[in-house]
């Protein structure tokens, strides 16, 4: 199965603010494995971006304003995650953004209720009152968090990957052992043949072991 492992970074905290997507990255990925196929984007906002949005991401509209706008990758975008099950940490947040950038171009938006996964959703589920934040699930999950300086789109997607995994119990591939080859490696053992030689002591040998030990006996405890 096919899914899209998708983050944004923006320009303030809410749409009703008009405020813009400024990055979008999605890593598909089939079954939770890379498929190495990735659409990422720095965008215009086509507006100023906020002190503490800036101070989160790093980005300021200086660094974008030459950038494409959404209108300009929306169709590569819709085309790149059609069909697919979009999974996102703090889904109302990310969907909210994108579908108010699809309503400004006519654009379909994204049904939240059909097509995403809200992972941030899952994990208050399984850890309820506490802070479950990406960072304080990576450290949970032991994921390595030392390139995580600012918020990155594409590194987020790969962190809520590996996130994602942790928290629906599922495994790295490279983790994995085939069960076939588990069996057939036990059945290997299993019929190997093994040569062993027994030694026996001689009649004198113990005739002289037999005397020595009444020896110790009498010497130690009488």
């Amino acid at each position: 199965m096919s899914e899209i492992i998708l983050d944004t970074e923006t320009t303030g905290l809410s749409v009703k603010d008009d405020h813009r997507i400024i990055e979008i990255a999605c890593i598909e990925t089939e079954n939770l494995i890379p498929t190495k196929r990735v659409f990422y984007k720095l965008i215009n906002p086509e507006r100023e971006i906020s002190a503490d949005a800036s101070r989160i991401h790093g980005y300021t509209y200086e660094i974008l304003k030459n950038k494409e706008k959404f209108a300009d990758i929306a169709k590569e975008f819709k085309d790149f995650i059609a069909d697919k099950k979009l999974i996102i940490h703090n889904a109302p947040f990310d969907i909210s953004f994108i579908n108010s950038e699809l309503t400004r171009l006519n654009l379909e938006k994204i049904n939240i209720k059909k097509n995403v996964i809200d992972s941030l959703e899952i994990a208050r589920s399984k850890f309820p009152g506490s802070s479950n934040s990406l960072d304080n699930l990576c450290k949970k999950f032991n994921i390595d968090l030392s390139k995580r300086t600012k918020h990155n789109a594409l590194l987020d997607c790969e962190l809520l990957r590996q996130v994602y995994i942790n928290l629906v119990g599922e495994k790295e591939p490279s983790l994995q052992f085939k069960q076939e080859e588990v069996a057939n490696h036990a059945n290997e053992n299993s019929i190997k043949q093994y040569s062993k030689k027994t030694i026996s002591p001689s009649k004198s040998e113990i005739s002289s072991h037999s005397a020595y030990l009444k020896k110790e006996i009498k010497k130690n405890y009488f």
